[in-house]
């Protein structure tokens, strides 16, 4: 009887280990955000270069506003019927892919 108890007490035992949890490990992902400084200007300032390749790209455009940063890049936020974007393009007026 004796052993009966301890040959189930060892099966139980060794039971045991197969029913614990295993450690959870968390991944954390640390996001960083680079944002590139513009300031609005008057549409009135951008350089007639991009106004010109506006107008060749996109003729039925409205330029709304305008943004400019350190680099001498622009923003332009324009209008082309119902339809509202951005473009960027250097000081040259050639097009900036973002």
């Amino acid at each position: 009887m004796k052993n009966l108890f301890l040959s189930a007490a060892i099966v139980l035992g060794g039971l045991t280990s197969f029913a614990s949890t295993s450690p959870v490990t968390n991944t954390i992902v640390k996001t960083i955000s680079i944002q590139e400084e513009y300031t609005e200007i008057k549409v009135e300032e951008v350089p007639s270069a991009v106004t010109e390749a506006l107008k060749k790209a996109y003729p039925d455009a409205v330029l709304n506003k305008a943004y400019k940063n350190a680099a001498s890049q622009y923003k332009l936020e324009i209008t082309v019927g119902d339809k509202v974007g951005s473009l960027y393009a250097n000081a040259d007026g050639s097009w900036i892919k973002k």
